[in-house]
């Protein structure tokens, strides 16, 4: 039986390394979205630290450099090790240390993956971890988390040629404004909304598609008695 240790009084905790933050995203990411595999054992969690989509910026981290990482999140209490498996698996402690609702930390999360966003960006790349019902309510915890304290994000100029200012976490420490232009003029690992759109209607394309080619292969298959219970 694991036993989540209890969480500190939530002082202000210390700049975390870029890996530290990817690690601690990983462990949120891979709860939502593979929860049969979770919690991760090193080699998943190394393995989802490395992954090349959904990541900014891509890494190649070693186990042992993961390993460190996951020693130095245990000592904020961010991370613990459970005791159920001969083979050590590790999970988050994230909601509890931060103090947030479970939609802020799928905002911190995937700004920990997925480096500096709009609004629009997040709501769609969040997802998979929560919900939201629209851009504005992405908004409002953005807002809250900005007004923490201490802050949590902080929206970014709004660069040149951008219509809607980005967002990024403040976990890792203070953003540097040129280092974040620079990686989101690198980074085409977001999805903008139009473009989602278009796959959405590309996949209906299909699905229509293969409607009328099962209908086709039903109505050979009719004509030449065969059946069709597994079509």
């Amino acid at each position: 039986m694991n036993t989540t240790p209890d969480a500190p009084s939530r002082p202000s905790l210390r700049a975390l390394t870029v890996l530290e933050g990817r690690v601690l995203g990983v462990l949120v990411e891979k709860q939502h979205t593979v929860p049969d595999s979770y919690p991760l054992s090193l080699n998943a969690l190394t393995l989802g630290c490395n992954q090349k989509t959904g990541r900014s910026p891509v890494m190649n981290a070693s186990e042992a450099e993961v390993l460190t990482a996951i020693d130095g999140l245990k000592r904020l209490s961010l991370v613990f090790e459970g005791s159920s498996s001969r083979v050590p698996r590790f999970e988050h402690n994230m909601n509890r240390v931060l103090g947030l609702p479970a939609q802020s930390i799928a905002l911190l999360t995937t700004l920990l993956l997925r480096g500096p966003q709009t609004a629009a960006e997040l709501r769609l790349n969040s997802a998979r971890l929560h919900g939201f019902a629209d851009i504005s309510s992405v908004e409002a915890f953005l807002d809250e988390l900005a007004a923490s304290e201490p802050p949590r994000v902080i929206r970014l100029p709004r660069m040149a040629g951008e219509r809607e200012p980005r967002w990024m976490h403040l976990l890792c420490g203070e953003v540097s404004i040129n280092e974040t232009a620079q990686s989101a003029a690198a980074s085409d690992d977001s999805v903008p909304p139009s473009a989602y759109e278009a796959l959405k209607a590309e996949q209906k394309r299909l699905a229509d598609e293969l409607t009328r080619l099962q209908a086709v292969v039903r109505r050979m298959a009719t004509e030449l008695g065969i059946s069709t219970d597994d079509l």
